[in-house]
């Protein structure tokens, strides 16, 4: 719970955040130099990179020092989470060091919300945990968090994600929503996704807006007429879940336009 990490991170911080008592003799001067400057970020890398070798709780409780004493260092921040990360990197999703990496990302966010680079690696994490309703909402965070200019970086991870197993439909459907409203050339992309998980009647509809937008350029390279033809298709193979068009007046519309198709079309009407 929210009280027990808090609690959790008490109970570090006082001991985290202070020299350990006993000194060793490599750490000497890096200590000797902290004392007389703790804002330096420099020393606090030199320190952190002695430590390369070191047990993860060694370097874990330097880093933990540095971000105490300039928890605005993006660098110090992005240096520590990438560490964290890597260090579960063989680990079980249920070890109790994906928690502890989770509140370091949340700790370090708080200070560095501002930076998009921060909250992917932190999405890109959680996504690996399959903690779904956790990851949406901090995807939503990240969105009211960032200026609406730096969503497009955003978008293509979150995206990926409502595409992993267990995401329920409606909840994956809600989020293309949003996203198409930002990049509407998307659109067949967001079509193709709803006739996956068999939302047909929604995937005509919206096929429907980009056969009439006389401005709509495919990004995949189709033709109107492609176009045409996979409405059609989708309406007269689905007749009882498409229900919001009025199928027959898109079928002679249809005809109007390609007397090419004018038998298979009259085929689909009868």
């Amino acid at each position: 719970s929210d009280d027990q990490s808090r609690q959790l991170w008490k109970m570090q911080t006082l001991t985290v955040l202070s020299p350990q008592q006993d000194v060793e003799e490599e750490d000497q001067e890096f200590e000797e130099e902290l004392q007389r400057n703790p804002y330096n970020p420099k020393t606090w890398f030199l320190y952190i990179a002695s430590k390369v070798e070191s047990r993860p709780v060694v370097r874990n409780l330097i880093c933990e020092r540095a971000v105490k004493q300039l928890p605005g260092s993006y660098k110090i921040w992005h240096s520590y989470l990438t560490d964290r990360i890597k260090q579960c990197d063989d680990l079980c999703i249920t070890d109790r060091r994906f928690e502890a990496t989770n509140n370091a990302f949340e700790r370090g966010l708080t200070f560095m919300h501002k930076m998009p680079r921060i909250w992917m690696m932190y999405l890109e994490f959680l996504m690996r945990q399959h903690i779904l309703t956790r990851t949406r909402r901090t995807f939503d965070l990240a969105m009211m968090s960032l200026p609406i200019t730096q969503h497009e970086r955003l978008w293509p991870l979150y995206v990926k994600f409502i595409r992993q197993p267990g995401v329920p439909p409606e909840t994956a459907c809600r989020i293309y929503r949003r996203y198409i409203m930002l990049e509407p050339e998307n659109v067949e992309e967001q079509i193709k996704f709803l006739k996956s998980v068999h939302r047909l009647d929604e995937a005509a509809v919206l096929l429907t807006k980009v056969v009439n937008d006389q401005n709509f350029v495919s990004k995949r390279g189709r033709s109107k007429h492609k176009l045409w033809t996979e409405l059609c298709n989708l309406m007269c193979k689905n007749p009882l879940k498409v229900s919001s068009l009025k199928v027959d007046a898109i079928l002679r519309g249809a005809i109007r336009r390609y007397t090419s198709e004018i038998g298979y079309l009259w085929t689909s009407l009868a």
